[in-house]
């Protein structure tokens, strides 16, 4: 079949939410952009992957981009000006639709679609921007040190596109584009040899990934039979008790995340003495904040232990493999919610709750299940600077608190969160400050026009643990947007922008002046 060539100023490849910011900061410095996405939905994991924002205690004062608390406003202001709302949550300037516990502002993944499109709009409408949905990377010519071009095919037609530009932004899900143009990347565990962390493993091994997970939406209408066709593969999930446990997978059940030698007990609804719900745990829809009997009950997108999927990777081996466990993590979900509507132990003694119903309509798909898995761990460039566990974690740390670095583009928080593992199936949580986002994580080693968008960046596996989450992943997309704009406009390679002290003051005192925020407050509480 004949390729089509097309020629931009910055080509994203990537439309998750790194890849959107991206697009947005090269359009609004005035370049040419074309952004690929492989599904019908931009928006990564706040809506194809259907993640509610994993955010930080100071979210709503400090500690995002203008262009993120821009975004959670609109969010906010699209429940009040389109939803029949009650006037306590009308009156609430800190809106949570969900009222779940993981995040201050739980919202419908296709709110966040509509937020993101209406901010891309004009650049969209105006022709600045071009979004190429439904395309993945197949292919890239590189000569020396540069990129020359990345083919991307529709999956449809077949029908591929060639896509020419001075910049490259890979903002794929696990650093697709990488491999492809021959930029040097790390997958998986590295050797504590290698990084010197202490959480890192005796030897590398580039399969050991973290989990994914296919989350689905549920909602429950107490009186109602909704139990879906018994999927192929539940005898097996209804049995597998992993390495690390004593309990089913499909079990009430958990490693305690905050202390990995303790099991946690969970219920489903709320009113369990001592057990946390899972339930309003990703809740999306608090149907108390709606008036009219809008919704027939609340809505959680189900990402939970109980389906996160550590049996194999998803990239770096065949084809069929890939398959194999794509395929695998759909059946585990399906897997649970059988188990929820048939046998999941309930408070009255009684099985399951039949009332559980797929949402296929919330996730834009026919099975109720995301459109794309959540995909937590990607490739990662050899970069100029590599972020470790001994930058971030308090233990180490101590008392210096927050790294603060001179070349910082932007700022995010979490704690290093390593779900289960795909060979090793280790997991840990660890406390960690507040960081900063170095800008020599976003430079490859020696490719000179090629940069990471989103969970690619010089991160190791441990530290990929906190620099994954939206807010974070937001930042490095926009860091990364301006930073192509910047280099194509300065006639400067973005490495030179590092090197040199003038030139990065210069690109730092731009990003400020467009809302990002480069360093935590000095009187912060870190407590």
């Amino acid at each position: 079949m004949e390729t089509t060539l097309r020629q931009a100023d910055i080509i994203v490849i990537g439309g998750g939410l790194g890849g959107c910011t991206a697009a947005l900061a090269a359009a609004k410095s005035g370049c040419r952009v074309i952004m690929t996405e492989e599904t019908d939905w931009i928006g990564g994991q706040l809506t194809s992957q259907a993640v509610p924002p994993d955010e930080h205690k100071w979210i709503e004062s400090f500690g995002c981009t203008g262009t993120y608390r821009e975004f959670r406003n609109r969010v906010r202001a699209y429940y009040k000006d389109n939803y029949p709302m009650t006037k306590e949550a009308l009156a609430n300037d800190r809106l949570n639709p969900g009222n779940g516990w993981v995040s201050r502002i739980c919202h419908e993944p296709v709110v966040a679609l509509r937020v993101l499109q209406d901010m891309l709009a004009p650049y969209v409408n105006s022709g600045r921007l071009e979004i190429l949905y439904g395309c993945r990377p197949v292919a890239a010519v590189s000569e020396g040190d540069e990129v020359r071009s990345v083919t991307v095919e529709e999956t449809g037609t077949g029908r591929r596109i060639e896509l020419e530009a001075p910049y490259f932004l890979d903002a794929t899900e696990c650093g697709d584009v990488l491999p492809l143009a021959g930029v040097e990347y790390v997958s998986g565990a590295e050797a504590r040899s290698e990084t010197g962390e202490p959480h890192a493993m005796e030897e590398a091994n580039p399969l050991d990934m973290q989990s994914i997970t296919h989350v689905f939406a549920l909602d429950y209408v107490e009186d109602g039979d909704f139990t879906i066709e018994r999927p192929a593969q539940y005898d097996f999930w209804r049995s597998y008790v992993p390495s690390f446990s004593e309990h089913p997978l499909l079990s009430w059940f958990s490693t305690d995340a905050n202390d990995l030698d303790q099991v946690r007990q969970f219920a489903l609804f709320p009113g369990e003495e001592g057990k946390p719900s899972l339930w309003t745990y990703r809740r999306v829809v608090d149907r108390s904040l709606f008036e009219d009997g809008l919704y027939e009950g609340d809505i959680s997108l189900i990402n939970w232990p109980q389906n996160d999927y550590y049996l194999g990777p998803i990239y770096g081996v065949s084809e069929d493999e890939r398959r194999k466990h794509l395929e695998g993590a759909r059946q585990l979900s399906l897997s649970l919610v059988y188990w929820l509507q048939t046998e999941a132990p309930r408070p009255d003694g009684g099985k399951g709750w039949p009332g559980l119903r797929l949402r296929g309509d919330v996730m834009g798909t026919e099975d109720g299940l995301a459109k794309a898995p959540y995909i937590r761990e990607s490739r990662r460039i050899q970069a100029r600077f590599t972020i470790t566990e001994q930058d971030v974690s308090r233990e180490l740390r101590g008392d210096r608190g927050i790294r603060v670095y001179e070349d910082s583009v932007g700022v995010g928080s979490y704690h290093l969160d390593l779900h289960p593992l795909t060979i090793s199936n280790r997991a840990f949580y660890i406390p960690s400050y507040p960081y900063e986002i170095p800008l020599g994580s976003l430079l490859p080693v020696r490719v000179k026009n090629l940069l990471p968008a989103c969970k690619n960046i010089g991160t190791t596996q441990i530290t990929n643990g906190c620099y994954r989450l939206q807010p974070t992943e937001w930042n490095i997309g926009e860091a990364a947007g301006y930073l192509a704009a910047y280099a194509l406009r300065t006639g400067v390679a973005p490495y030179e922008v590092r090197e040199d002290k003038s030139r990065l003051q210069a690109f730092q005192h731009m990003l400020e002046e467009e809302g990002v925020q480069l360093h935590w407050p000095a009187d912060i509480d870190l407590s």
